[in-house]
C-alpha cells in the first residue's frame, strides 16, 4: 500500500507512513526586482522616464507611489510637449 501524499511505501503496512516534510520557510527578503525588460521607446525623455521605474525595484511597495507619480508627472510632460506649439525660429516669418 502507498503513502498518498509521498507515494512510498512503508517498511510495515501496520505503521502509518512518516508526514511528508514540510518546506523550509524562507527567510524574509527586501524587495526584489521583478525583472521586468524595458523596451527603448526611441524617445530619449520618454526612455528616461521609464529607466526611472526601475527605482522601484530596490523599495518596500509603500515607496513605489512616489516614484510611479514623478514617471507620470513626467510622462505626460513628454505628451503635453508634442501638443505644444513650435516657436518660430528668429529668421522664420510666416506672414
Amino acid at each position: 500500500m502507498t503513502d498518498a501524499q509521498s507515494g512510498s511505501v512503508p517498511d510495515d503496512p501496520r505503521e502509518p507512513a512518516a508526514p511528508a516534510a514540510e518546506p523550509a520557510a524562507e527567510p524574509a527578503a527586501g524587495p526584489a526586482p521583478l525583472g521586468l525588460v524595458r523596451t527603448p521607446t526611441g524617445h530619449p525623455a520618454v526612455d528616461a522616464h521609464l529607466e526611472r521605474l526601475a527605482d522601484a525595484d530596490d523599495l518596500a511597495a509603500d515607496g513605489h507611489v512616489e516614484v510611479y507619480e514623478d514617471v507620470h508627472r513626467g510622462l505626460r510632460e513628454a505628451l503635453d510637449a508634442l501638443d505644444a506649439t513650435p516657436v518660430p525660429g528668429p529668421h522664420e516669418n510666416r506672414s
